[in-house]
């Protein structure tokens, strides 16, 4: 499609997945036709577009629901999704299980990308014709959740908000208001511990049976299958988690110190974690001043980027404004057949907007390369190859914070601080979903209580005294990928820490570290993880001693921040 639509205006039409069953029945009948590897896959390329439509609407339907979960229309679309998806699923695994065991095998991994039949396998492994009405329940307690979260507002000062607008005040420079705002969204959190308890107790029942359907011992297997992991396994995950212990954690806590010290705080509470000493940087620009100075951002950085800016904004491909009914969160999307990408994302006015806006802008360079692609069989990756995409995207954009911030160092210090902390709580969400999982009767006092554990060893410069929300250990309620995408956290502590190495190489060699991460966005889901990272020429975060070096570098830009802030 060559002409400019508005994402708004896309057309949109319930998909019958009575089309895509058919399509599917074409292939088998064509592959058990087949006299070799190029009439196979034609063939399945044929069943692909059909999918790819599949897709398309799947995801209109879900974007415009995020948009307005009030909306009867969307929301009965939504749930008619939630209905076909795992018979799409199924459908899929099966075309993928013919491909699996096709006599021209061989000669069809040769036509394919060395991923192709990994992601093959895994989603063999994830899925099957018993799962179906397992995550037909599933799905339905998801929505549940994305419903009830759009709907909790936090009493703020006198007025209803939604938890995304107060979320943004527990980065204030004044302490007392991130003390406010943590109790506020405690208060409002807890008023539905009830519900969120039964739902996620439901979902963890409802995922343990699939897995036991499939013959697995906990759903950790079927968790790592679906999140498409192809070059490592939970082992790994494991060891990875010990090197954020010893390699990371002390750093961390080193800087949280420095930070309390120098704002005169002796009891650094769970609302300090995002303080800063170094100022409190705001964007001074509004919304829609964000988004235009974005657009000098992307044109000075690259012509493609800054020729891509300008289709998304077109396209009125960015929703930022947080409203009653709203889906809380933020994401970046696409609508396969009308090659175009969307953004939501609930602006608050914090230097959170400014991440948003750079974070889900590398995904959609990423989604443009794949949607591209002549061989769109294996898309943009795996997820910890997607958010490589994004936040790298952070770190590459730093070079243009001064069209954002009055200080951009101020925002550079709290920036890489923040990334480097986040390191520590991502591995409690990943290790706490392990332990849920792996004792799945847990009753929600138990849970809490492992959380609360999990917290004390990873994040031990952190007091949760006198807020009973955080001191019950309910504080994992509010992280919506453990109720909605389970173990996919970990991937965001992986690709941060890629992250980190691409803006070690930019305040080297930007014009490199932009050149090898477009090139790295380009090769999508063509190789693994770990060899895409290899070929942009960085260390694989399981590589050991990784994780030190990256630290040791964060310290040392954190150090010249400070430096250079004290001298002005």
């Amino acid at each position: 499609m060559s002409e400019i639509v508005k994402c708004k205006d896309l057309p949109y039409k319930r998909y019958e997945i009575e089309n895509l069953k058919a399509a599917a029945e074409e292939f088998k009948r064509s592959a058990a036709n087949a006299s070799g590897a190029k009439a196979v896959e034609a063939a399945y390329r044929k069943y692909l577009a059909e999918e790819e439509k599949y897709y398309t609407f799947a995801s209109l339907a879900y974007t415009r629901y995020t948009l307005n979960t009030k909306d009867e229309f969307y929301t009965g679309e939504q749930n008619y999704y939630d209905e076909i998806g795992p018979v799409a699923a199924s459908t899929s695994t099966e075309i993928g299980n013919i491909m699996l065991d096709s006599p021209f095998r061989a000669e069809l991994e040769k036509l394919f990308p060395e991923t192709f039949f990994k992601n093959l396998e895994c989603a063999r492994r994830a899925h099957n014709e018993k799962t179906v009405a397992g995550e037909q329940e599933e799905n339905a307690i998801v929505t549940e959740y994305s419903m009830l979260m759009s709907t909790i507002e936090v009493s703020w000062r006198g007025e209803k908000k939604p938890l995304s607008f107060v979320r943004g005040f527990m980065d204030d420079g004044d302490r007392e208001v991130r003390r406010e705002a943590c109790c506020a969204i405690g208060r409002a959190l807890g008023a539905h511990k009830a519900e969120l308890d039964d739902i996620y107790d439901r979902l963890v029942k409802v995922r343990t049976r699939i897995a036991r359907d499939m013959g697995y011992k906990s759903f950790v297997e079927v968790g790592y299958n679906r999140m498409g992991r192809i070059d490592y396994d939970e082992e790994m995950v494991k060891a990875f988690r010990k090197n954020v212990l010893t390699d990371i954690v002390p750093v961390v806590a080193k800087l949280k110190a420095q930070i309390a010290a120098n704002l005169g705080i002796t009891d650094f509470r769970f609302y300090d974690d995002g303080a800063t000493d170094c100022g409190d940087p705001k964007p001074y620009p509004d919304a829609e001043g964000i988004l235009l100075a974005a657009k000098e951002m992307y044109h000075e950085m690259s012509e493609f980027t800054g020729k891509f800016y300008d289709k998304m904004l077109a396209t009125e491909a960015f929703d930022t404004t947080a409203r009653d009914g709203k889906w809380g969160g933020g994401y970046a999307t696409t609508f396969e057949n009308y090659k175009q990408a969307f953004i939501l994302a609930n602006f608050n006015g914090s230097s959170g907007d400014v991440d948003v806006v750079t974070h889900e802008f590398g995904h959609t360079i990423a989604f443009d390369f794949a949607m591209n692609r002549e061989d769109r069989s294996v898309g943009i990756g795996s997820n910890e190859t997607a958010e490589t995409h994004s936040m790298s995207m952070e770190f590459l954009a730093w070079k243009f914070m001064d069209k954002f911030f009055r200080n951009p160092d101020e925002y550079k210090y709290k920036h890489l601080s923040d990334a480097l902390s986040f390191i520590p709580y991502g591995v409690i969400v990943d290790e706490f979903q392990h332990i849920v999982y792996e004792n799945p009767d847990m009753t929600p006092s138990e849970r809490d209580a492992a959380y609360l554990e999990l917290e004390k060893k990873y994040r031990p410069y952190l007091s949760f005294d006198g807020i009973p929300y955080l001191e019950e250990g309910t504080r994992w309620q509010y992280q919506m990928h453990i109720y909605e995408t389970p173990f996919y956290y970990i991937d965001y502590c992986l690709a941060q820490v890629v992250a980190l190495e691409f803006l070690e190489l930019s305040e080297k060699n930007y014009d490199e570290a932009l050149k090898r991460y477009l090139e790295h966005c380009k090769r999508g889901g063509l190789y693994p993880f770990g060899k895409l990272v290899t070929l942009a020429g960085l260390r694989s975060p399981f590589e050991d001693g990784a994780l030190a070096e990256v630290a040791s570098s964060v310290e040392k830009i954190l150090a010249s921040l400070r430096s250079g802030m004290k001298k002005e």
